[in-house]
């Protein structure tokens, strides 16, 4: 099968999407697929992998990339095109984001309760609120996809605030590489990094992996650290990911929480800081399927999350680890990371962690979306033969045929 990747930018260290998606392409090429990849940005590692890179030059706006995104498509000819949230030509639609609009409104909760109905005017006179409005009415409209949510919040989102028929929807989870993440890194870069950090064997590590440290509840996270010093608790926080450091240590100066927070930056291989983590902290106020949440749990770390998170829907609170109600209460994750204090007590949940994550792999998540291709490529060409199955939809029947298609090399820009 030849399979066309959509996104904006394909670089495995930008985010969640960027690396699910690196990670995809290559089990994909590895299983005897031909993959195609179109993007207008492309990361070192795109040499490195069995892909086809198609780069999008020129793109100005979101709307532009859709729109150069639907020619290079209809160039290439693929047998099934799968966008993750940036274009509207396509197969399978998988926002890795979720609803835009579930997410901003999300947002909101960043913001003082007296400042909402404000920010809320002011935004909807900003040029980006037009476009991406006019992006949506494109990407929801009935031309026959399959819209991929990562969680049951996901799913709800899209038949609430879009209107997405529910027989159009298929909820998969993310999967993670469980060999990649596992326990066993532990005895190679546990006392490694740990005394790179400053961190004694005796004194918990909580980590975060994150880049939108805001939306991610960094602030939350200080602030529980704040208290759990004043309390004379022993922990340390490893933060890694992120840019625009400077604010945040300036933050946890003003806590008093400088000497027991690292701010590590962005890395290559986050393995080895899950492998010298005790616990993983993750007070998100919007996920739809934690992807680090899924690794540090294959790295048998107990996990500490909120109910915004759509993975918290595949653990069970008290079990793999804790769930938050409010990821603005500093106060309620104190209380949890108190609870996990206990050294045997997070050896248990971190042993039914690694035990969850090892029933979302990432061949099963690969597994699922494949046979979503099939059952998408099946309805679109009984559409065209006028043979399709009572109940399957038409799938961009305006495509041109596969024969013929231009191929550009795997090195191509």
């Amino acid at each position: 099968m030849r399979a066309a990747l959509v996104l904006e930018q394909f670089d495995p260290r930008r985010g969640g999407a960027e690396q699910w998606t690196s990670q995809f392409a290559e089990q994909l090429a590895a299983r005897g697929h031909e993959v195609h990849v179109v993007a207008e940005r492309f990361g070192e590692q795109v040499g490195r992998l069995p892909v086809i890179a198609h780069r999008l030059e020129g793109v100005r706006s979101r709307l532009g990339f859709a729109e150069a995104a639907q020619a290079k498509l209809m160039s290439l000819s693929p047998d099934v095109i799968h966008d993750m949230g940036s274009g509207w030509y396509c197969d399978v639609f998988h926002p890795h984001g979720g609803s835009w609009i579930s997410v901003t409104e999300r947002k909101m909760r960043l913001v003082p309760p007296w400042m909402r109905p404000l920010k809320r005017r002011i935004d909807q006179l900003l040029p980006r609120q037009r476009e991406y409005q006019a992006l949506l009415s494109r990407q929801y409209a009935d031309h026959g996809q399959f819209f991929v949510a990562l969680s049951k919040k996901a799913a709800e989102d899209f038949q609430r605030i879009h209107g997405v028929p529910r027989e159009r929807i298929r909820i998969i989870y993310n999967g993670v590489d469980t060999h990649r993440f596992s326990p066993s890194h532990r005895g190679i870069y546990r006392r490694t990094v740990r005394r790179w950090l400053g961190v004694d064997d005796g004194t918990p590590l909580a980590l975060i992996v994150a880049h939108n440290f805001r939306l991610k509840g960094v602030a939350t996270l200080l602030r529980a650290m704040a208290r759990l010093t004043t309390e004379g608790k022993r922990m340390h926080l490893a933060v890694v990911g992120g840019k625009r450091l400077r604010s945040w240590r300036r933050m946890a100066r003003r806590l008093g929480v400088e000497h027991a927070v690292h701010f590590v930056g962005a890395v290559d291989d986050t393995v080895p800081f899950y492998a010298a983590a005790d616990v993983y902290v993750h007070p998100t106020f919007y996920d739809m399927c934690s992807l680090v949440v899924l690794e540090a749990a294959a790295s048998g770390l107990p996990i500490i999350t909120t109910e915004c998170n759509g993975v918290s829907e595949l653990l069970t609170d008290g079990v793999e680890g804790l769930l938050v109600s409010d990821p603005a209460d500093a106060n309620e994750l104190v209380e949890q990371m108190r609870v996990l204090s206990d050294r045997g007590l997070r050896h248990k949940m971190g042993d039914a962690a690694r035990r969850t994550a090892l029933g979302h792999t990432l061949r099963r998540n690969v597994n699922e979306m494949l046979a979503l291709y099939e059952h998408a490529v099946h309805s679109r060409q009984g559409v065209l033969t006028g043979n399709a199955r009572p109940g399957s939809l038409p799938m961009l029947p305006a495509r041109p045929p596969t024969q013929g298609a231009k191929q550009e090399s795997p090195r191509s820009r």
